[in-house]
């Protein structure tokens, strides 16, 4: 039976701004990437979408940033390696905090936004983030964008790693992500994306925008949390690959963190 991770990114609320529906995400997805206050979310939020998700018996992860409260953690920052490592132990161990005290523990690391991006290729960047993983807990696992060099220079480096695909991001034939800036690089048609989402378990592959058979050899799936109509979509997604008989499970759990083969 095929099997695949769902994640979404959560608690992005801040003070009286609101950000997504949580509580009804967490009745989907089989992880959450919790924002730890550099590009959204505030303590009080990060208690709540802690504590709803030990009620669900949803994996969390550090959902790690620039410190860009203002751009939400999309824009590029040029920040030097001792600061990036800082910021990014600093993330880690603020939830592990939170994490405790609601009851539950943060598992994994999902940069955020322009980091998760710029780690994807950027070397010097890249290593910043494995040492600050490193320093902070050694058995987290880092997410990583299915198919980018990270996926080795972490690996190699000796942390275990979840690589990720997209629902509702559009892909180049290389691999890529289309850019958010270019026509077409989000996709919101719900039935399209579930029985994308569907193709690339079974099959390891999905269409480019070029028309191409790309391959994806992915371990979680994210389902936005941010963008209009996330829940009919990520109950979408969730539903057809139900129906196909694709085990959702998190792809690591309550216990210990452990690398595994992508599903």
């Amino acid at each position: 039976m095929s099997r695949i991770d769902l994640n979404s990114d959560l608690g992005e609320s801040f003070g009286q701004w609101r950000m997504g529906d949580d509580d009804a995400m967490l009745g989907l997805v089989t992880s959450a990437n919790i924002a730890c206050g550099f590009h959204a979310g505030d303590p009080a939020g990060m208690a709540r979408t802690l504590a709803a998700a030990a009620e669900h018996g949803v994996t969390v992860g550090a959902h790690v940033s620039y410190p860009d409260l203002v751009g939400f953690g999309r824009r590029p920052i040029e920040i030097a390696s001792d600061e990036l490592r800082a910021d990014v132990i600093y993330q880690i161990g603020a939830l592990q905090g939170m994490a405790g005290a609601a009851g539950t523990a943060v598992r994994y690391v999902k940069p955020h936004g322009a980091l998760y991006h710029a780690i994807a290729h950027d070397r010097r960047q890249a290593d910043a983030v494995i040492e600050a993983i490193q320093a902070a807990d050694a058995s987290l696992v880092l997410m990583t964008l299915a198919g980018s060099p990270l996926n080795d220079w972490a690996r190699d480096a000796g942390l275990a790693t979840a690589a990720e695909a997209f629902a509702d991001r559009a892909y180049h034939r290389d691999g890529r992500l289309v850019s958010r800036r270019e026509a077409g690089a989000v996709l919101h048609d719900v039935d399209l994306v579930a029985e994308r989402m569907l193709r690339l378990v079974r099959h390891g592959t999905l269409e480019s925008v070029e028309g191409d058979e790309v391959a994806i050899a992915a371990d979680s799936i994210c389902v936005h949390g941010d963008s209009p109509g996330a829940i009919a979509m990520a109950q979408a997604v969730r539903e057809r690959l139900l129906a196909a008989g694709v085990n959702l499970r998190a792809f690591v759990g309550t216990g210990s963190a452990t690398s595994r083969e992508p599903a």
